[in-house]
């Protein structure tokens, strides 16, 4: 049977200008004129009007005229700012760590003179070339990292079918400009907002994403559709009136427009981390002079050369480098992994994260229904196999539904959906009466018959013969086991119809069987529940699915039954629950059924108030209040473009262990930062209380170029930690400054002592000359002259090499060497050792007062060196038994605690607003941060009021 079509003819001759008030064309106008309603108003002219505004056909643009009108309209994509190279490469020298090196570069060039000697050019020189060289690496690591993840986004662009001079072609949704002929059909999202201008059969769209509407919208031609909406059934052409930002959803996003650069957390870590830096150095800067000149009397240039040393060491410059590069390598591999971030810094909050709230359906299951055929429940003399393929005839053979497609391919061969019969009239399914029907003539004795399949109680109720109370109790007691099973029911009917018309009436429909249906948990799922129930991480189901169904998945996969109704958040917890209030129940529970999109805002909140990280999974604008709430939205598998604007994580393959094998990936991410953090602090520790303890215990002045050969080596190396092979963190990890700093500061103090230690027994003893043919350091008949080149020289190298081997104690939870380092950071930690090693033993350069110690000094260091090492590892397993969390979740069922907090809700200080730039260079890979608050109206800091959340939800079975 031929399927209905309307469509609207184009008629040239037509009065159109006095219909639709049309003046001059389509070149003569701007866009924005174009766009006003008061002039215009595209969505309820008449069809016929648009193709003359338009200046357009039903044989669509010619290639020439689209190519025009892109340069006028925009590609049909949302716009994105790109960030400024020359800017981003600024914005690595443009942080307060950066300004005390440049402020040393200025002291060196500026200050450093007198007692008759030159400015420190040599200092000056290295200093500027550290800044450009930090800065270069950094900006190159960025770019190719932001370039694989825009070439990853790139690959999900949407595509569409489009009429260009009278043939279909398939183009990227990009290419559309108004005026464009689209085809749209049974699956595909609409590419713009559009007038259908042919409907092939019963044309419905869902649109819930972006209007609230709870169910699919029928369509006719003339209708308008939009941007980001889904076709559910049949097959449509559209002319194309608006595209980019001049689309329903586009509008919106113009109006939210940039969001505000608030201070993230990560920069606020950074903030204070270098804060603890510069504090320390300003303090010993300050006692240093204090003490060199008030009480030593030291000479003026000597003096600035010592306060050099201390700036120059003491500052991590690479730290904002290191970690936004970190992060910038981590969302490539994450990216390879599947998941595709979209805000940079989502990366150390999903590390975080405590609780993930997960859709069912595409994520915890295979959104494929299946029949259960040994389930099948018959109600008359027809077998099993027998009402599959009468429940077949009643199913569409082109544009098929989920449920559709599943019982015809439940048949041997989905050919056989149509054997034997001749279709005479099919009734596709209708979301008023929830059922489909076929009048069908059987080829083999020539009887008419009718068919019909849906809801249950629908079937039920539609049935007129052969109808007992004990089929109706069989019926309703086999619906009740379904639903406690998690199975959907699918009734079948059957009628004759005596007349052999089509339109005949029949003897009365007979229920026959009820199919079991049901979505089947993802094989890989039950185990990726348990990875992380062990990563300490607390998986609730949120679903809009029933709530029996979500009890027998829950049950399934091994993640509970504890589950309640979304209206238990209004309602409270129910008797007997044993919970004394609702933040009880949303945090212990498994999970919720019946949501709306304004429930999953409400139990992300609640969470959060009770201090956990949480992620939220969703799938459209609709859902964007909870992503945009969640401290990581997650943005699932075919999500619309809308959602994937709104989310943090974007995936690009369905399923949960894609979700949790991103959390296992940004824990790596974080454990690299967190190593460098403790690194970098103890290393500034060392440097700026050792120094300072050698003047004044000692009157050492070291070298400051010697310092800076020293950093330059330590930020070469440390630089690969970006790419370090670790483990995952066995918890939930977070900022805990507190242990940072603590490890800091033994580490430290600790190596602060292998360096005073090993110098006062170099000057205060014999032991190593008794022992070993050193060259001789005696100046002016002085012996032991303690500003000896040569004592210049081993000092570096201890220094240098112990503070290098301190990276291999952070980076690994066991013994330095149980856990196997990547290529790269052993070979730069050879490579830098070798280059310590020789310019100690050979160097003899007098512009910085050091001569070659020769290769028994050295030795003597590197034997030092490791007996001090060594014992290292036993401090940090004592500090890490005072610090690391207990994951108990699988016995008490409570997710840990977490530090609760949104980027974009923190207050950082001033000095976290200059960091900020080191995230904010990777805008083009980033989403408009807090996009789905704005584009709803909304405000973190206020509760959502559910009707005005209403307007964007819908009834979904996810």
């Amino acid at each position: 049977m031929t399927e209905k079509t309307e469509t609207y003819e184009v008629v040239s001759d037509q009065p159109v200008a006095q219909k639709a008030n049309i003046s001059g064309n389509l070149t003569s106008l701007t866009v924005e004129e174009l766009y006003d309603k008061d002039k215009f108003d595209l969505s309820t002219m008449e069809p016929g009007d648009i193709f003359e505004l338009l200046q357009t056909s039903s044989d669509g643009l010619t290639s020439e005229e689209a190519a025009r009108r892109v340069e006028k309209f925009g590609h049909n994509k949302l716009e994105v700012r790109e960030v400024n190279p020359l800017l981003q490469f600024l914005g690595f020298m443009w942080n307060p760590l950066s300004w005390v090196m440049e402020a040393a570069a200025i002291v060196s060039i500026a200050l450093a003179n007198g007692d008759g000697q030159p400015p420190d050019y040599p200092d000056f020189i290295g200093i500027v070339l550290l800044l450009i060289a930090n800065a270069t690496i950094g900006f190159l690591e960025e770019r190719q990292a932001g370039n694989a993840v825009k070439a990853l986004m790139a690959s999900l662009a949407p595509e569409c079918k489009v009429r260009r001079s009278g043939e279909w072609k398939t183009l990227e949704a990009a290419e559309l400009v108004p005026g464009d002929i689209i085809s749209i059909k049974l699956g595909d999202v609409v590419p713009a907002d559009g007038r259908l201008i042919a409907a092939h059969g019963e044309v419905s769209i869902d649109q819930a994403a972006l209007t609230g509407e709870s169910l699919p919208t029928s369509k006719e031609a003339g209708d308008e559709v939009f941007s980001g909406s889904t076709v559910k059934q049949g097959e449509a052409e559209a002319i194309v009136i608006g595209t980019g930002t001049n689309t329903f959803f586009g509008r919106a996003a113009k109006l939210v427009g940039d969001a505000g650069d608030d201070v993230g957390h990560l920069q606020t870590i950074l903030a204070k981390i270098g804060n603890f830096c510069l504090c320390t150095i300003s303090l010993f800067v300050l006692v240093e002079i204090l003490v060199m000149y008030p009480a030593f009397h030291y000479r003026y240039r000597k003096g600035i050369d010592n306060i050099l040393v201390l700036l120059i060491g003491g500052i991590p410059i690479a730290m904002p480098t290191v970690l936004s590069v970190t992060l910038a390598i981590g969302a490539k591999q994450l990216a390879e992994h599947k998941a595709i971030v979209t805000r940079i810094t989502a990366i150390e909050e999903m590390a975080a994260v405590t609780i993930l709230c997960s859709d069912k359906t595409g994520t915890l299951t295979l959104n494929k229904l299946i029949v259960d055929k040994p389930t099948i429940k018959s109600y008359s003399e027809i077998t099993g196999d027998e009402i599959i393929q009468l429940s077949a005839y009643a199913c569409r053979q082109e544009n098929q539904d989920a449920i559709d497609f599943c019982i015809v391919n439940s048949l041997p061969d989905p050919k056989l959906s149509r054997d034997g019969i001749e279709e005479l009239e099919f009734k596709p399914f209708n979301p008023v009466v929830k059922r489909t029907e076929i009048t069908y003539r059987r080829k083999s004795d020539g009887a008419v018959l009718r068919v019909t399949k849906g809801m249950s109680h629908t079937i039920l109720d539609l049935c007129s013969r052969e109808k007992t109370e004990e089929q109706i109790k069989a019926l309703n007691d086999d619906v009740d086991e379904f639903a406690r099973r998690g199975l959907r029911a699918l009734a079948v009917a059957v009628d004759e119809v005596p007349s052999g018309t089509v339109d005949g009436e029949g003897r009365g429909f007979r229920l026959v069987g009820l199919l079991p249906i049901y979505d089947p948990p993802r094989s890989d799922t039950k185990e990726t529940i348990d990875r992380a129930i062990a990563l300490g991480i607390s998986v609730k189901m949120i679903t809009g699915d029933q709530l029996a169904i979500g009890k027998e998945t829950g049950r399934r996969l091994g993640m509970g039954d504890n589950m309640y109704l979304s209206k238990t958040l209004k309602d409270g917890p129910p008797p007997g629950s044993g919970y004394a209030d609702v933040n009880e129940m949303v945090l212990q529970c498994d999970g919720f059924a019946g949501v709306y999109p304004e429930h999953k805002y409400e139990i992300v909140e609640r969470l959060q108030a009770m201090g956990h990280m949480t992620a939220m999974t969703g799938d459209g604008v609709n859902d964007a209040p909870a992503l945009s709430k969640a401290n990581v939205g997650i943005a699932v598998a075919d999500a619309t473009d809308a959602a994937r604007s709104a989310a943090d994580i974007v995936l690009t393959e369905p399923g949960l262990s894609v979700i949790i094998e991103a959390i296992i990936g940004s824990r790596q991410i974080f454990q690299r930062m967190r190593n460098y953090s403790i690194y970098t602090c103890s290393v500034t520790i060392r440097v700026v209380v050792g120094f300072a303890i050698l003047v004044f215990a000692f009157k050492f002045n070291f070298p400051p170029f010697m310092i800076l050969i020293l950093a330059i080596l330590n930020d070469g190396t440390i630089m690969t930690i970006s790419t370090d092979r670790v483990k995952p963190s066995p918890y939930p990890d977070s900022w805990n400054l507190r242990e940072i700093f603590t490890y800091a500061i033994i580490y430290g103090i600790y190596l602060t002592a292998s360096t005073v230690v090993f110098f006062a027994v170099i000057i205060h003893t014999n032991f190593f000359e008794s022992n070993w043919t050193l060259p001789d350091t005696t100046v002016d008949g002085i012996p032991k002259e303690v500003n000896h080149g040569i004592y210049h020289s081993v000092i570096y190298l201890q220094v240098s090499t112990i503070s290098q081997a301190l990276i291999f104690v952070t980076r690994s939870r066991g013994f330095f060497f149980s856990e196997r380092p990547s290529v790269m950071l052993m070979g730069a930690f050879i490579v830098a050792q070798l280059c310590s090693t020789f310019i100690a033993v050979y160097a003899n350069w007098p512009f910085t007062e050091i001569i070659g110690c020769g290769w028994k000094w050295a030795g003597i260091v590197w034997i030092w060196n490791i007996v001090w090492f060594l014992p290292m590892d036993f401090i940090k397993f004592g500090m890490r038994a005072a610090f690391e969390p207990t994951n108990n979740l699988r016995e008490s069922k409570t997710p840990m605690a977490g530090q609760s907090r949104r980027a974009s809700a923190i207050s950082g200080t001033s000095s976290a607003r200059y960091y900020a730039n080191r995230t904010k260079s990777l805008k083009s890979m980033e989403r408009p941060q807090n996009f789905g608050k704005k584009l709803l109206g909304m405000n973190k800091k206020m509760s959502m009021d559910a009707k005005e959340m209403r307007r964007f939800s819908s009834v979904q079975v996810i």
